[in-house]
């Protein structure tokens, strides 16, 4: 059996390295061979790059070899795919080549699209690339006060990011004995100041408590950097002296491309996490088009149910696990405290008061991490 996994992030990894523990005895008898397709010979630790903003982590600590962190038995090149060829159970890549599978895994993840918001590109600071993340740094460092609008655009990657940009921002000013001289302002698209009712219902409290003012029904049109203003679709407007966006987010553009899901998600079973219409093809993390967050937890449940399933297919011919929507959340709130949100299909998150050991639980996982994704935690 032909097992192809394409995508290099936290969910091909980690389910590439479960499966091949799982199906050794299959891999060494070569009834089994598994294949990994990246579009790059780094990983990148994602949610470092809020850090980088920070100046908490420097951008090389962001970056392992992805060769270091697969088991031997995978086959691993790096090259990208151009073109899925579903039809005839194959891909193809940008060297040329072609990929045959019996069982496919897209894990492709997602990329942002500031330039779909007018002006944005020009006028706002972001954290989601490391040339980004660095210029931001850099950004705060020279601020010597005013005005800081944080903009949400969607769908977004980390739903937690922008409530954790909040605090982040609200510590570092305190740090340099700004706050004084601040005045931050957080803007939501919807009718609350986060999609998860309770994480909404928690934060609320939070942002008044540290005096940062919020308007929600806030979806950016545009933003005109020469008057540093951003207009809303609502009609409503937001100075800044210092504009801070979560960008849009949409699939790969090969997703698109291919016209495998609307803006690049992938219609995907909730439960058996395969791909509607498409038994022998799974999707993880971002690709999919799921109810659930897209962060490297969920990628990570996922590949942990995915790799189960494909392992009990050449075992028993029969899959043995369903994903229950599962996902866990560190939310960093400032001044060294940490709070989480664990939540399923089922049951929403129940968020409890920040406090200075789950704070140093996620900077422990910053390092834990690369074990993780490696399959050894």
């Amino acid at each position: 059996m032909k097992i192809l996994v394409v995508g290099g992030g936290t969910g091909g990894t980690i389910l590439a390295n479960n499966l091949a523990r799982r199906l050794a005895g299959e891999i060494r008898a070569r009834k089994v061979q598994i294949t990994m397709l990246s579009a790059s010979e780094r990983h990148m630790y994602q949610p470092g790059l809020l850090y980088v903003a920070f100046g908490q982590m420097m951008p090389d600590q962001l970056y392992r070899d992805q060769a270091s962190l697969l088991e031997f038995s995978i086959d691993f090149h790096v090259d990208p795919v151009e073109q899925f060829q579903l039809d005839q159970n194959q891909v193809k890549t940008k060297s040329g080549k072609t990929y045959p599978y019996d069982v496919l895994v897209i894990a492709t993840g997602s990329r942002i699209v500031p330039e779909e918001v007018p002006g944005l590109s020009e006028g706002a600071e972001l954290f989601y690339t490391e040339e980004a993340a660095v210029k931001m740094y850099k950004r705060l460092r020279e601020f010597q006060g005013g005005k800081v609008a944080i903009v949400v655009g969607v769908p977004h990657k980390c739903p937690i990011a922008p409530v954790e940009l909040v605090f982040s921002l609200h510590s570092y000013f305190k740090t340099r004995g700004m706050l004084d001289k601040v005045k931050i302002k957080y803007h939501y698209p919807i009718g609350r100041i986060h999609t998860i009712e309770n994480v909404a219902k928690w934060a609320k409290p939070e942002f008044d408590r540290l005096g940062v003012e919020y308007e929600t029904l806030f979806n950016v049109k545009d933003v005109d950097a020469a008057n540093k203003v951003v207009n809303s679709e609502e009609g409503t407007q937001a100075e800044y002296d210092l504009l801070i966006a979560i960008p849009p987010h949409r699939g790969m553009e090969v997703i698109e491309k291919d016209q495998l899901g609307q803006g690049g998600w992938i219609p995907t079973d909730r439960h058996q996490l395969t791909m509607m219409g498409r038994d022998n093809v799974y999707v993880l993390g971002d690709t999919t088009n799921l109810p659930v967050s897209k962060t490297g937890s969920a990628a990570h449940f996922e590949a942990e149910v995915v790799a189960e399933n494909i392992a009990s297919i050449v075992k028993i011919g029969t899959p043995v696990r369903d994903y229950d929507g599962k996902v866990y959340c560190f939310i960093e709130a400032g001044h060294d405290n940490a709070t989480y949100a664990m939540f399923n299909y089922q049951n929403p998150p129940d968020l409890k008061p920040p406090n200075k050991s789950m704070h140093w639980f996620k900077m422990s996982y910053n390092q834990m991490y690369w074990s993780s994704v490696r399959g050894l935690l």
